[in-house]
């Protein structure tokens, strides 16, 4: 029998997350939009764009999973960018905000028996339940709205629902987002709030729950910095205690997305 996760602190956490994209947005007039991102090479209006056009793109996924249907052709994205590629960066905002609330509203609107019942494949033929779908929304949206938020406040952190939720989704993500190290080296990480022990392999590229039986390096850090580490979104040595393993070797395995 498939064991199904609760949705609920995932759908709360993409509306918190929401949430605090759109009041980012507000803020913004024509130059902050056109200013950079985290990423200098996306403007904070083409980060908008991607969470736009990736809304509406998860949107026929949970459509699918909550109807039983067949996930949507992959070969229909590539209009769907150019046509968001195509606006101007004030349309780019705020369609964004109107097609996350959207995706957010047709999340929050599934009846309890639809959650349950949710299936639907996405990156293979193993079907997700909705809150493993979340879970890849969420770490894209609340990693990119990061990605604003710090660009107008060096100081800004990821929301807290989001972290407590992802920490234990990253070993899911690990695999996706990192490549092999040149010197692979076995990390003992312990990561604080919430407290977490993890074997991190950068030859296999893969994040395991639990302390590893023979590390070679040691790496600790709370649990929002390791979330952005992965992500290739930390640059800060002081936010890291690190033995046998350095900051730059890190992000050479984990470079972002």
């Amino acid at each position: 029998m498939t064991t199904v996760t609760d949705a609920t602190p995932w759908v709360r956490a993409i509306r918190t997350s929401h949430d605090r994209l759109a009041g980012l947005v507000g803020r913004l007039d024509g130059d902050g939009l056109r200013a950079p991102s985290y990423d200098k090479e996306w403007s904070i209006a083409d980060v908008l764009s991607h969470l736009g056009s990736g809304a509406e793109i998860f949107a026929k996924y949970v459509a699918a999973g909550a109807a039983g249907a067949e996930p949507p052709a992959r070969d229909t994205f590539p209009q769907i960018w150019d046509a968001w590629n195509a606006r101007s960066p004030e349309e780019q905002a705020a369609r964004s905000v109107e097609a996350n609330e959207a995706l957010v509203a047709q999340v929050e609107s599934l009846s309890p028996e639809q959650r349950a019942a949710f299936q639907v494949a996405m990156f293979g033929p193993e079907p997700l339940d909705l809150a493993s779908l979340l879970g890849f929304r969420l770490s894209e949206h609340a990693l990119h709205t990061w990605d604003i938020a710090v660009a107008l406040d060096p100081a800004a952190r990821l929301t807290p629902d989001a972290v407590e939720l992802l920490t234990d989704n990253m070993p899911r993500m690990a695999g996706f987002i990192g490549k092999k190290a040149p010197a692979p080296v076995v990390i003992a990480v312990t990561t604080t709030g919430p407290q977490r022990a993890f074997t991190l392999d950068t030859g296999g590229v893969s994040l395991a729950p639990g302390a590893p039986a023979a590390a070679t390096a040691a790496l600790a850090l709370t649990a929002e910095s390791l979330i952005r580490l992965l992500a290739g979104r930390l640059d800060d040595p002081a936010e890291l205690t690190a033995d046998g393993v350095t900051l730059p070797e890190l992000k050479s395995v984990f470079a972002g997305f």
